[in-house]
């Protein structure tokens, strides 16, 4: 998998530098996006019981092809993503050396991901342009870490019960303030939702499914 997000990344880079060489309507930034994320479960007594606050690193890539229509994408990490989960009836759910039961139990988990839109925006207002963004993102674990409350269980690694990839969707609008002719300020706001579910089913007769949910402040540069 590394060797698939090395190639992407040096692909993005060969298009940046073709983009400075020529007339392609491309643009390329950089986001650093604060996140809160929060899980829910389609079983009644499992229900979300916190919110993490993580961040987006990515480097972002935008090909016109029209005026105000552009296919988005790129290559970044999500950190912390996920939430607590709280077990009513305090049923065992982790195995982690043995049983275990607790109230709740939280996810910490970090993503490489990329994601594949289509960005509208509206003809420029002075130095503002108004966009909207619908996509999907396809991301893939590169770290997950637990508490299980009231345990010995701290901040330990729990990847055998966290799927490696997940699918979302999303939604976004926002606001590009030019600086100069080439180079944008954007801030915007985003909803993220999860399709697939971020845990395995390894738990102890849990075949729940777990969706992440994620409000991202959207934060960058574009050139």
């Amino acid at each position: 998998m590394m060797k698939k997000i090395v190639f992407l990344g040096a692909f993005l880079l060969s298009l940046s530098f073709v983009h400075a060489q020529s007339d392609f309507n491309i643009r390329f930034g950089l986001q650093l996006s604060p996140t809160f994320s929060w899980l829910s479960s389609d079983v009644n007594n499992i229900n979300g019981n916190g919110v993490n606050l993580g961040l987006k690193l990515a480097m972002m890539g935008e090909y016109y092809f029209a005026e105000n229509y552009a296919v988005t994408s790129g290559l970044g990490f999500a950190f912390n993503h996920g939430g607590t989960l709280r077990y009513d009836g305090n049923r065992a759910f982790w195995k982690l050396e043995g049983s275990y039961q607790a109230a709740d139990a939280k996810y910490s988990v970090q993503y490489i991901e990329i994601p594949l839109g289509l960005k509208m925006r509206t003809r420029e207002f002075g130095y503002l342009r108004y966009y909207g963004e619908p996509y999907l993102t396809i991301g893939f674990r590169s770290q997950s870490r637990g508490d299980l409350r009231d345990t010995e269980f701290n901040d330990v690694d729990i990847k055998e019960f966290v799927n490696g990839a997940a699918l979302s969707w999303g939604l976004g609008a926002g606001v590009e303030y030019g600086l100069s002719e080439s180079t944008a300020a954007v801030g915007g706001i985003y909803f993220q939702n999860m399709f697939t579910d971020l845990t395995k089913d390894v738990e102890l007769g849990d075949e729940s499914k777990t969706t992440l949910k994620a409000i991202v402040l959207r934060l960058g540069i574009l050139f």
